[in-house]
């Protein structure tokens, strides 16, 4: 399916360089107190030089590439390793792939200095020198990624090191960074005269309410703050004057900038979906979490796709803003979002549309960088803590080696100006829907909320997924999760489509024209299996079969499911997908042979194993009932001796529709990665949801008188990568999704963590 916009074609028609797609590491050093947090380590490429042609595969001019100062010379540029970056540089070079040089991102140095140490700018100005004499071939530089974000969370929000608190730390922090990026230009020029600075930070905008002009207006002005420093805009006429001095800068610091300017050669600005602000005089009206006091004035916080009925135009109108103040060069240095697959694409391709839009209107846009290529960890904490929280971006390294994913496939049609074929791009992302919201919408009338919301496709014909299983737990989560998500669907009867029937899917997919197939359907009863073993078989495995056969005749996607109970338990420890299957029942039987035959007739299909379902949206699941009779404090059996890996339903679905939409193929063991028994899982949720478990009775699994035979241990990991958060972390959501479902509210909101806040 042809997906390409209008805009798409556009820079064939115009004699100005095309729009580039560049790449970005995130390689984030910070410090909190005395402990450092590597994104590097985490995502492992301070280990994989094979990466590097990964990048380059993504058909990248340029990568914002780290040659840190607190990883290359801890202990000061005498003893400074090189064999990191000599093995790197180089390799990217010869792959045709620009190194944009990082010295220091979201860091405060070595631990012998800090952004408030009066010599930090001396002192990285000499690790620049010691860079640029080893790598004079190197262009472009950024000395300091962010400075402003960065002296905020380090001098004003207190979060990173040497978490200060206050203007005066903040201010400190701010003209040290820029005085650094100065002198480290000037450094890096005496050995390569033709060296760029390319400057980063966060292109933000704030609005809100009347009553909020004061700060509204303040916020608006320091955004700009770095950027005017380098450029020797600021003097006594400037509009933070005042405020800086009281911030206890001093007339000399500030006009040594004036007296020195080093102008960036390219604006590098970076945009999440919270870079925009409103703040609202009535914070009451709002999350706890979203409010604040700031100057004594309380008020909420929040980002506008939350707050503002009528979403903002997104970032072209603050791409002219930059161009107007500052007419340099510009590249959009960081497109991210933390969200699903599909939103991840929705989100780059409309920064990519908005600038060649801008590049239009006259702005000299260069590029678009793609954010981050091997994911990021813990921002959703603003990386204090190691909480295993990942985003995955055009590579996902929960596997140990980088997996691609749908976003690495976009990248390469936009590298290459080919039609985008994703189908998911039909929809809006979660920053334009109308769930979004964290409360009632402010309606607004400035000129920005009106400004109408172009369609940034124009397909005639909406591709859905067809779900199997209308009535069951599966088929009515993806159901959900997939109007979450704003991915068309439908999910289809055994009435409207017999699976096992091949005339009746193939009418089912001519009639709704479908871009993937999910099986969520089939036969769950795995007692009564053992006397209807050929229902079973025609559910459990001539439907997928049928199936998966019509998928490759429509060149579909499929995905079936099937469970731990294709194993017979004697391994003793959790399964894996190359084990060696044995079930022990009919119902283990059938999913076995529908494995084989689906994978045998389709090598492309996505068979996800899982087991012990629990989630809120039905009654009938283990740890709901568990829950619910010892609430009422009545008792409970649970057995002792069978072992499993239990799956949060919420969790299996979003990383299960993952999978398909980054074309994901054969065996996939999705659970939330922890072997316990049915008891202990009991006992755990009644941990989380604080419910006394004293009327637990732990018995055999031989007692319970189950007709068909289970393994003792049938728990699943994973030798492809453990892709769903831990069970402790899925019971707490758990138990906040059923507290609110008892008060009336279904709290599940699209879209990202809080990134970067005002």
């Amino acid at each position: 399916m042809n997906t390409q916009t209008d805009s798409q074609t556009t820079s064939q028609e115009s004699n100005a360089p095309e729009l580039e797609l560049w790449g970005g590491l995130e390689c984030t050093v910070n410090r909190v107190r005395d402990n450092y947090f590597s994104q590097m380590d985490r995502n492992g490429h301070a280990e994989r030089l094979q990466d590097i042609e990964r990048f380059a595969s993504l058909g990248i001019k340029a990568i914002r590439y780290p040659v840190l100062w607190e990883r290359t010379a801890p202990d000061g540029v005498e003893s400074a390793d090189w064999t990191w970056s000599d093995e790197r540089l180089p390799a990217l070079r010869d792959l045709g792939v620009n190194p944009i040089v990082g010295l220091v991102h979201h860091g405060s140095g070595p631990r012998h200095t800090s952004l408030v140490d009066p010599a930090f700018p001396e002192k990285l100005a000499e690790y620049a020198g010691a860079v640029a004499r080893r790598y004079p071939w190197a262009e472009y530089y950024t000395p300091v990624n962010e400075p402003l974000t960065t002296a905020r969370f380090s001098g004003l929000a207190g979060v990173w090191y040497p978490h200060g608190s206050d203007e005066a730390t903040f201010v400190r922090a701010l003209i040290h960074e820029c005085r650094a990026t100065v002198l480290a230009m000037r450094e890096i020029r005496a050995v390569n005269p033709s060296a760029k600075l390319v400057a980063t930070d966060d292109l933000s905008k704030t609005y809100g309410t009347p009553e909020m002009h004061e700060v509204l207006t303040f916020f608006n002005e320091r955004r700009w703050l770095g950027w005017d420093l380098l450029c020797g805009k600021v003097d006594a006429n400037h509009a933070l004057w005042d405020y800086l001095l009281e911030s206890q800068a001093t007339p000399e610091e500030l006009l040594w900038f004036r007296d020195n300017p080093c102008p960036p050669d390219v604006i590098g600005v970076n945009y999440y979906a919270t870079s925009e602000r409103w703040l609202d005089h009535r914070p009451e009206r709002y999350p706890e979490n979203r409010r604040h006091v700031y100057r004594g004035i309380p008020h909420a916080d929040i980002e506008t796709p939350r707050a503002l009925a009528t979403p903002t135009p997104g970032i072209a109108p603050l791409l002219m803003e930059t161009w107007e103040r500052y007419g340099l060069p510009i590249a959009i240095t960081e497109a991210h979002i933390d969200a699903n697959r599909e939103d991840q694409m929705r989100w780059l391709v409309e920064i990519w549309n908005a600038a060649r839009s801008t590049r239009q209107q006259g702005a000299d846009v260069r590029a678009v960088t793609v954010w981050a290529l091997l994911g990021s960890y813990d921002w959703n904490c603003l990386v204090t803590e190691c909480r295993g929280y990942y985003e995955p971006g055009p590579y996902d390294v929960r596997g140990g080696e980088p997996r691609p994913t749908a976003v690495a496939t976009l990248m390469r049609e936009l590298a290459t100006s080919r039609p985008l074929t994703n189908p998911v791009l039909q929809g809006e992302g979660w920053w334009r829907r109308p769930g979004r919201f964290f409360c009632k919408p402010v309606a607004t009338r400035t000129a920005v909320a009106d400004i109408a919301i172009r369609s940034q496709f124009k397909s005639s014909v909406v591709q859905p997924i067809l779900i199997t299983g209308a009535t069951g737990t599966l088929g009515s989560a993806y159901a959900r999760i997939c109007q979450n998500r704003n991915l068309a669907y439908r999910v289809l009867s055994r009435q409207e489509m017999d699976i096992a029937d091949p005339q009746s899917v193939e009418a089912a997919i001519r009639k709704y024209k479908p871009w993937a197939i999910i099986n969520a359907g089939g036969y769950v009863r795995v007692d009564e299996a053992e006397g209807d073993s050929e229902r079973c078989m025609r559910e459990n495995t001539l439907g997928p079969t049928v199936l998966a056969l019509a998928c490759i005749r429509h060149q579909l996607r499929f995905m079936t499911f099937s469970t731990d109970l294709v194993f017979d338990g004697t391994k003793g420890a959790a399964y894996v997908e190359s084990d060696a299957v044995n079930p022990l029942g009919v119902y283990g039987r059938s999913k076995v042979e529908a494995e084989q035959r689906v994978l045998d007739a389709d090598p492309q299909a996505l068979v996800i194993r899982t087991s012990a379902f629990f989630g809120p949206w039905d009654r009938h699941n283990f740890v709901t009932q568990a829950l619910n009779a010892l609430e009422a404090g009545l008792p409970f059996q649970a057995a002792g001796d069978m072992t499993v890996s239990p799956t949060y339903v919420p969790d299996l679905v979003n990383v299960s529709l993952d999978l398909l939409i980054d074309r994901e193929r054969g065996v996939w063991h999705l659970t939330n990665a922890e072997a316990l028994s049915w008891a202990e899982l009991a006992k755990r949720a009644c941990e989380a949801a604080g419910v006394d478990a004293s009327g637990l009775e732990v018995v055999s699994g031989k007692s319970c008188a189950l007709a068909a035979r289970r393994p003792e241990y049938s728990a699943l990991s994973s030798e492809r990568a453990l892709m769903l958060p831990s069970l402790d972390d899925a019971l707490r959501r758990y138990v906040e999704a059923m507290q609110d479902r008892a008060h009336g509210r279904d709290t599940e909101q699209p879209g990202e963590a809080a990134h970067y806040a005002s």
